[in-house]
């Protein structure tokens, strides 16, 4: 027979090596987790940037659309046709009255529900 002193050694050597890899496996389980949440946030906020940047996008040749692009004169320099420019201006700026108005109507109407 074996003495119990050292059968008890044995059985508590075993026990913690034992509770060490088990530890061992749960914090390496827990880093790998820990990881994968990680990218997947990473991924999430890069489609959330990517969704908002689109979106913006969309927005503005929305509302770019049906207005004239303005040339800007530079300093010192004549442009071709002075009348021409100042009633280009008149109209963009008739255009953008027109628009900041339908803004205000729409922001003053109260929500039906």
């Amino acid at each position: 027979m074996s003495n119990p002193l050292v059968h008890a050694f044995f059985v508590g050597r075993a026990l913690a090596e034992t509770v060490g890899e088990e530890i061992e496996r749960n914090l390496t389980d827990a880093a790998s987790e820990l990881g994968k949440f990680d990218a997947e946030q990473r991924e999430r906020l890069r489609q959330f940037v990517a969704q908002v940047i689109e979106r913006a996008n969309a927005a503005e040749e929305s509302a770019m659309q049906g207005r004239t692009t303005s040339t800007l004169v530079k300093y010192g320099s004549q442009p071709s046709d002075l009348q021409a420019t100042i009633d280009e201006l008149r109209a963009e700026i008739a255009q953008l009255r027109t628009e900041l108005q339908r803004y205000r109507n729409r922001s003053t109407k109260p929500n039906s529900l």
